[in-house]
C-alpha cells in the first residue's frame, strides 16, 4: 500500500485521506474519471459520439491510470471518488520516466480513441504544449471527482500534495482548461491565466494557467 498523507497541506486539519495511487487502482481510477467527465465539454469536442463512453475509459485508463501509476503521479483517495494524475519534470525526485511500453501503448491508441477527432486533438495539444512554461514545472493532466462526492474538499485533497511540493521546492505548476468555471476554479488555488486562445478547429476556447510557487513562512 502507498504512504497516506492526510490534509498535506495543512496536517492539523481533519480531511480526506490521499494516497499514491498503485496498479491496484487502475480500472477504479478509470472509473472515476468517466463518470466525471463524461458529460464535459472537453469530452464532448474530442471524442466521437460512436462508443463515446468506452472510448473515454480506456483513454482514462491508459493516460491518467497507467500514466500516474508508473510514473508515481496518481494521487487519490483512498476510496478512489477522486483522482488528479500530473506529468513531473524529467528526474522530479520520487517519480519514474514513463516507461516505453505505456508510451507506445498511448501513442498507438489515442489516434483509434478520438477517431475522426484525432488530428484536431492532436494540433490543440501541441499548441498548449508550446505554451507551457519553459522551465522545470508540474502539468496537471487529469483532475476528476465523482459526481456524489462533490463539494467536500476531495479536489483539494487530490491536489494538495503536488502543490506543497511546488511551494517547497520553489517549482511552477500548469494547467490547460476549456472552461471559463474551470479556469475560477484553479485560480482559488493560485493558478493564473498566461495564455487565452482557441482550440485549433476555433471550437473551444482554451486558456493555460500556471501557478507560481508560494513563499513558505
Amino acid at each position: 500500500m502507498g504512504p497516506i498523507v492526510r490534509r498535506i497541506d495543512d496536517p492539523d486539519e481533519p480531511g480526506p485521506d490521499v494516497r499514491l495511487a498503485e496498479q491496484r487502482d487502475v480500472p477504479a481510477i478509470a472509473a472515476t474519471l468517466t463518470v466525471a467527465l463524461a458529460d464535459s465539454r472537453w469530452t464532448r469536442w474530442a471524442l466521437p459520439d460512436d462508443g463515446r463512453m468506452q472510448r473515454l475509459t480506456r483513454l482514462n485508463e491508459l493516460d491518467a491510470a497507467h500514466r500516474g501509476v508508473a510514473t508515481q503521479t496518481a494521487w487519490i483517495t483512498e476510496d478512489v471518488d477522486a483522482v488528479a494524475v500530473w506529468e513531473p519534470p524529467a528526474g522530479a525526485e520520487g517519480t519514474r520516466p514513463l516507461p516505453d511500453d505505456v508510451r507506445s501503448a498511448i501513442a498507438r491508441e489515442l489516434p483509434y480513441l478520438g477517431a475522426g477527432r484525432a488530428r484536431v486533438v492532436a494540433e490543440t495539444e501541441a499548441l498548449v504544449t508550446a505554451a507551457l512554461p519553459d522551465g522545470p514545472h508540474w502539468r496537471l493532466r487529469h483532475l476528476g471527482v465523482r459526481p456524489s462526492a462533490r463539494r467536500r474538499g476531495l479536489a483539494a485533497a487530490v491536489l494538495a500534495p503536488v502543490l506543497v511540493r511546488c511551494d517547497a521546492e520553489k517549482t511552477q505548476a500548469a494547467v490547460a482548461v476549456t472552461s471559463w468555471a474551470n479556469v475560477r476554479f484553479f485560480r482559488g488555488f493560485g493558478f493564473q491565466p498566461t495564455e487565452t486562445t482557441r482550440t485549433t478547429d476555433d471550437e473551444l476556447p482554451l486558456w493555460v494557467l500556471v501557478r507560481e510557487p508560494l513563499a513558505l513562512s
